[in-house]
């Protein structure tokens, strides 16, 4: 079943989650009707391959020419006008910048697979629950009607502003009507009835100026209300979800809705700016004694101004962390030498701005590193595809100084991979005589200057933004806190979810928690230090939790990742466990779980019965990527043959626990059916007979302990099966015991 059919059948609320990524970026129905194509592309490599990625691009044209040519035929006149719709998008937005589809749709994916890890959950984590608050939400639309309530209330006063204009422009011509009489004139009856007429417009006058000035100052009121409440929660609820989304959690949306609302109160507060300069262009025509206006419009100019360089300070903003394009997943771990790509945003989005912002990166000021490459650029509103005002870094390199000394600084594996350092970003804003100096920094980030020093990087970064949402916390790893099991296990999950496809159940979970603690303890309660998850080696054993659990994504990724996708791993199992689960099981259930003594290995273990009743248990030695990258682990269980003491082979593994039939499990994944192999007859390539390697142990009937395979047989499907058709099986496992007990 494909990925986006699974997605069709899930519950409402999982729905509504998957319908928030989907848009006119990436629109859902082609993703709908391309379902089985875009699953079978590499996006995730073509989003870090230019080359790639333009191939990508193309091809999905070409697909979508596909789709247009058969409903056209259909008739369908709505689905052809959204497909050319479509079509003119994909080639208008991303000709320029393929890379930007490629990862639009692998974040798209990613995300599908981690809402479908979520639905199989029996509990939504801590983490995620708390992203979703629905407070939050309820904050987000207080936002937006606050917002759109503002910019209605400055368009009015605008209206207000105008009235008095015109109000005194009347007054002015009546005034100086009147002073241009003569005195004999002046004295008249009518011209005393005119001054009276001038008075009480004067005395309207000065109360719509100071009625103007009070629907301002209510204006400027509420913009700084809502700027020091509620549009700053909402932007570091947006900063703490993008620490989240960095280490594998739900992907943070609502960057373009607070773009929407910082961009209208900038519009705001510019639009009462000018109302106040209206005002002072009346206040230099006409004052008198009273007038409000030399009193209230310099301290309400002052607000305004303040406003704005706390609205523009915090609308600079880091869009996407940086990352090295080689490893997307593993966001601010940063190699020497290597490119790294990050991107930066202007929140208000005004079109002056356009190319009128050039932006310096630099690393913090440690002078142990320094920036190489293009480490100024403009910000436009051209190269994103939503049209925001951002920048684009794509070439900057980490290069580490020399010690006076003239060698380079300490690398050891804790000294790197502990050590936190911040990129840094700075710009200034210059308009309507407004100069703005606008800073910020990355989360913090690890250097590393060897990639086997990844694993532990990736584990400081993960503890990091699990552990506190200051985004600039460079000494956390001199003292760090622990962490809540619940937290840490949900965001173990995320790892799966994010990385090979499938996250964690609560069972595979419990045996987590189990192997981090030594025990069985509350979720909730317990508190688990750093070392405890990246330090201190498991004990028995030359390794850390984190490297055993690294060691086994490596190997999902690799080599078993359609397996594991597909939910016939276990995985994590103990083997305690594993012999409960078994031992009511029919003879020849068997499972799958990952080595707990072995550093990224896989075994399977079986359960039989002796002629006297007494269940018995066999584990082969765990498959490590070596073995896997010569045999294919679906065809290891297809093949997988065991020669028992009366030298007869057969295998035993018969049925996926708890009662899936192996065949019906894995036999899409074998790479060809053992009867689709040439006999001997047919011959093979210059003269030889066509084999393949399959995996044989060997079973001692007084033998009670797991068992290790042989080395691998070159023995063919169909040769073995010509064979048993001609020789008896005594006389064909006596030359293979000859061939085990020279090996």
């Amino acid at each position: 079943m494909s990925q986006w059919s699974q997605v069709q059948q899930l519950e409402i609320k999982f729905l509504e989650q998957v319908d928030q990524f989907y848009d006119d970026n990436f629109p859902m129905e082609i993703r709908h009707l391309l379902a089985q194509w875009i699953e079978s592309q590499d996006w995730e490599a073509a989003a870090n391959n230019e080359a790639m990625a333009m191939i990508l691009l193309q091809n999905l044209i070409i697909q979508v020419d596909e789709q247009l040519d058969r409903v056209s035929q259909e008739k369908n006149l709505l689905l052809i006008h959204n497909l050319k719709r479509v079509r003119k998008l994909l080639q208008g937005k991303y000709h320029g910048n393929p890379m930007h589809i490629a990862v639009i749709i692998s974040n798209c994916l990613r995300e599908e697979r981690r809402i479908l890890a979520a639905a199989s959950m029996p509990v939504q984590g801590p983490l995620e629950k708390s992203l979703q608050n629905s407070v939050v939400s309820e904050r987000q639309r207080n936002v937006e009607h606050k917002v759109s309530a503002i910019k209605n209330s400055a368009q009015m006063t605008d209206q207000d502003v105008k009235y008095l204009e015109d109000l005194q422009e009347e007054f002015d011509f009546r005034y100086k009507t009147i002073q241009s009489l003569e005195q004999n004139d002046k004295n008249s009856a009518l011209i005393k009835q005119e001054m009276l007429a001038l008075q009480a417009m004067l005395n309207t006058l000065d109360y719509k100026r100071k009625e103007v000035l009070s629907k301002i100052g209510r204006v400027i009121h509420e913009i700084d209300m809502l700027m020091s409440n509620l549009l700053t929660e909402e932007l570091l609820d947006w900063k703490r979800r993008q620490q989240i989304a960095c280490i594998g959690g739900p992907l943070h949306g609502g960057l373009d809705q607070l773009q929407n609302c910082f961009t209208l109160l900038a519009e705001s507060l510019f639009q009462v700016r000018r109302q106040l300069e209206k005002l002072d262009e009346l206040l230099t025509r006409l004052t008198y004694d009273g007038d409000p206006i030399p009193v209230q419009r310099p301290q309400l100019l002052e607000k305004v101004n303040f406003l704005l360089y706390n609205l523009f300070r915090n609308s600079f903003v880091v869009e996407r962390q940086p990352c090295m394009p080689t490893h997307p997943q593993r966001p601010m771990v940063l190699k020497t030498l290597i490119q790294f790509t990050v991107k930066l945003r202007l929140l208000i989005k005004l079109p002056e701005l356009n190319y009128q912002i050039r932006v310096k990166a630099t690393i913090d000021n440690n002078r142990r590193f320094v920036l190489c490459g293009t480490h100024v650029k403009a910000m436009n509103m051209d190269e994103s595809a939503n049209g925001s005002l951002s920048v684009e870094f794509r070439h900057l390199q980490p290069k580490e100084m020399k010690t006076s000394a003239g060698s380079k600084g300490n690398e050891g594996p804790h000294m790197v991979t502990e050590e936190l350092h911040s990129i840094s970003f700075e710009t200034q804003v210059c308009l309507y005589g407004l100069t703005i100096n606008l800073e910020t920094s990355s989360l913090p980030v690890v250097m590393i200057s060897n990639v086997s020093q990844l694993p532990n990087a990736w584990a400081s970064i993960i503890w990091y933004n699990l552990s506190t949402n200051d985004p600039q916390n460079l000494s956390f790893f001199n003292n760090p806190p622990a962490a809540t099991l619940s937290q840490l296990l949900e965001v173990l999950s995320w790892q799966f979810s994010s990385y090979v496809g499938r996250g964690l159940n609560s069972e595979q979970l419990n045996m987590l928690a189990e192997k981090l603690t030594g025990q069985q303890v509350s979720y909730n309660d317990y508190q688990l230090s750093w070392a405890k998850f990246c330090k201190e080696h498991l004990p028995g054993k030359s390794f850390t939790f984190w490297v055993w659990l690294e060691a086994i994504l490596d190997l999902i990724k690799k080599h078993i990742l359609p397996l594991w996708i597909d939910g016939y791993i276990m995985g994590f199992v103990s083997k305690e466990k594993e012999r409960i689960l078994l031992k009511d099981k029919t003879p020849g259930t068997f499972l799958l779980r990952f080595s707990e003594s072995n550093l990224g290995g896989i075994t399977f273990t079986w359960v039989d019965q002796r002629e006297n009743g007494d269940v018995t248990f066999h584990s082969v030695e765990p498959y490590n990527k070596g073995r896997l990258s010569a045999l294919p682990f679906a065809d290891i269980l297809r093949d997988y043959k065991v020669i028992m003491a009366d030298n007869v082979p057969e295998n035993p593994l018969k049925y996926l626990y708890p009662d899936i039939p192996k065949d019906k499990a894995f036999g899409k994944h074998y790479s060809c059916q053992p009867n689709e192999v040439s006999k001997p007859s047919d011959g093979g390539g210059k003269g030889y007979v066509p084999s393949v390697f399959i995996p044989v142990s060997k079973i001692f009937n007084d033998s009670t302990e797991p068992h290790s395979p042989s080395d691998l047989l070159p023995m063919s499907p169909s040769v073995y099966a010509v064979l048993r058709e001609h020789l008896s099986p005594t006389a064909i496992e006596t030359a293979v015991s000859c061939k085990l007990s020279h090996s």
